[in-house]
């Protein structure tokens, strides 16, 4: 396998695998969020802004994944 072919394999794996984790938190996080506002309506505004804060951080990890592929397709 050659060199390039062995790096668009990675910047695959890389997105692929980077994605998962992200998307289970983010679907846990908004379960959670939607339980906990069915549970006490009242806290809803807080609830939701805790929640996206919380899927900002687990949004950035597959932005990280993203710029690593970058990096495996362009510069490698």
């Amino acid at each position: 396998m050659d060199p390039k072919a062995a790096a668009l394999l990675a910047a695959g794996l890389c997105m692929g695998l980077g994605a998962i984790g992200p998307g289970l938190a983010i679907g846990n996080l908004v379960g959670k969020a939607v339980e906990g506002i069915a549970r006490q309506p009242e806290a809803g505004g807080q609830i939701n802004t805790v929640m996206f804060i919380g899927i900002a951080f687990a949004e950035a990890i597959s932005l990280y994944a993203l710029v690593v592929a970058f990096m495996l397709i362009f510069v490698a």
